[in-house]
């Protein structure tokens, strides 16, 4: 007998206290900037501890770009009450600078003066500093700086059972429940970016003279007048080796026979750029992906691992344990980057997107009618009568807009029932406000605000910047919650030490064996 989304749903209202346990945590980005707004090229704060071990603030791509990371959390407010704990911490080490509140970057200096974020002069450090490298030879520096806000979501074990009804183990189930879960995600997720991409300009200088099909607002803004996020769009820049990967989501194994295939075999363009250069590695190797983090996608299934433990094996051997959303952009209204109303809204769209009904993909398990409508949403999703492809036929974005919210209104429901409140019906009525006025999205507001002001994207957004920075200093953290800050960032610097202290091979050895370390998944 098949099951349905509505007995799931049955399923889930008799268990909702279940719904308690759901954990999310935040990875928000953010570039340092100089009071201009221009990236800062000073190395990592020594106040904010090791980048390498600090499991509060570390770096992302550049040593520019900070990443603050939250744990996880049952309760919205707790979550984003720690990540505004963090961002207080940050600006009480910061000197003269600035945490750039955008998706799309400040002021760059020259592609070869951005700074390549270090980590020390451990193997593991090294590792981590010549990926980046890897990197800026595959696809520049310059759109390594775009930030994002990561948003990490788990449900309880006890609800794989509740949801999943067929034989197999819990890991099986619970894997089965969230490659179901990125499915629904890559066929939705056009609606997120309508709903809250902020990012439909960028300054000039951006493109470094690059073609683009972008128009002109004053003399140092470029922008798509219905754009959503210009974060998530291609903006002219191509790469071949990963257009042509097509990983599938019909089950995991085969995601992570194909993710295995990328990170083994060579691409041709790699190989003639080579590891080394005058000496010094530029890459960890030639292949169509140095390691599993270099696939760019808007979704991951994920798995914590251990030092040195390749993703690929960890998710083989026990199975998915989150999924990790990176499509969303740097709320520029928020001073840490994201609301609780969006947060809110997420958890009930994942939650919609694990219990509906996720049918396969075509066999090869990769759905171009999802990717195209997700480009035509960040490039033109606010343009009157905007059309998308539902199943080979053409809806109004409106329309589909409004029925997704009635299918995922029931689950909002859950969590206000499970949690107490109405808070998640309240955000998701202010989503309904966003598809009848285009308006009020937040990539309209952004728009409108540049137009009203006369300012330049980078100027307007230094000035949000500086008034973010200014609510966040004033009101300092509690001595003992500064004082926790402070000790973690001093014991990081201490680990880092140690793992200097406590290498015993080569890098040129480590790196053989991290490669080594990655075992082909089950066919």
């Amino acid at each position: 007998m098949t099951d349905t989304a509505a007995n799931r749903l049955s399923r889930l209202e008799a268990n909702r206290s279940l719904l308690t346990q759901t954990l999310r945590g935040i990875e928000k980005e953010g570039l340092r900037v100089d009071e201009q707004g221009i990236l800062s090229r000073t190395p990592h704060p020594a106040g904010l501890g090791s980048a390498l071990t600090n499991e509060h603030v570390t770096t992302d791509y550049s040593e520019s770009l900070l990443e603050l990371i939250t744990g996880t959390h049952t309760d919205v407010d707790a979550l984003l009450a720690e990540l505004t704990n963090t961002h207080r911490h940050v600006y009480s080490v910061l000197d003269h600078e600035l945490i750039w509140n955008q998706s799309m970057p400040a002021t760059l200096p020259a592609e070869a003066d951005i700074p390549i974020a270090w980590y020390g002069t451990s193997n593991t450090g090294m590792l981590k500093h010549v990926y980046r490298r890897g990197l800026a030879e595959r696809y520049g520096k310059t759109m390594q700086c775009i930030a994002g806000v990561h948003y990490n979501f788990s449900l309880s074990e006890d609800l794989w059972a509740v949801l999943d009804t067929q034989a197999g183990s819990a890991q099986d189930r619970r894997s089965r429940g969230y490659i179901g879960l990125i499915r629904n995600f890559t066929r939705y997720s056009w609606l997120l970016m309508y709903l809250f991409g902020a990012a439909p300009a960028l300054s000039s200088d951006f493109l470094r003279g690059h073609d683009h099909p972008l128009e002109r607002l004053g003399d140092h803004t470029l922008y798509l007048p219905y754009a959503t996020s210009l974060r998530m769009s291609d903006l002219g820049y191509q790469n071949k080796a990963q257009s042509q990967l097509k990983l599938c989501y019909n089950d995991l194994d085969t995601f992570l026979g194909r993710l295995y295939d990328a990170v083994t075999q060579t691409w041709p363009d790699y190989e003639k750029i080579g590891t080394h250069r005058n000496g010094e590695w530029i890459q960890l190797n030639t292949n169509v992906l140095q390691i599993e983090n270099e696939y760019y996608s808007s979704i991951r299934p994920k798995r914590a691992t251990g030092r040195c433990e390749r993703p690929i094996t960890a998710l083989a051997e026990r199975g998915v344990q989150y999924v990790e959303v990176r499509c969303l952009d740097i709320d520029p209204e928020s001073p840490v980057g994201i609301d609780a109303s969006t947060s809110r809204f997420v958890d009930a769209f994942l939650l919609f997107c694990t219990a509906s009904d996720s049918p396969f993909f075509p066999a090869n398990g990769y759905c171009q009618r999802s990717a195209d409508n997700f480009s035509t949403v960040v490039k033109q999703g606010r343009k009157p009568g905007l059309m998308l492809d539902r199943e080979g036929q053409p809806v109004a974005l409106t329309q589909w807009g409004h029925e997704l919210l009635d299918q995922i209104a029931p689950y909002a429901a859950l969590f206000d029932s499970a949690m107490g409140g109405t808070a998640y019906a309240d955000a998701l009525a202010a989503q309904r406000v966003k598809l009848d006025q285009p308006d009020a999205t937040p990539s309209a507001r952004l728009l409108q605000s540049l137009m009203q002001s006369g300012l330049s994207f980078h100027d307007y957004s230094l000035a949000q910047s500086r008034k973010h920075a200014d609510t966040l200093r004033a009101e300092a953290l509690p001595a003992d919650l500064a004082a926790a800050y402070e000790q973690a960032a001093q014991q990081s610097t201490q680990e880092q030490q140690r793992i200097e202290q406590s290498d015993t091979v080569d890098f040129a050895t480590y790196v053989a064996r991290y490669h080594e370390a990655l075992k082909a998944p089950p066919k």
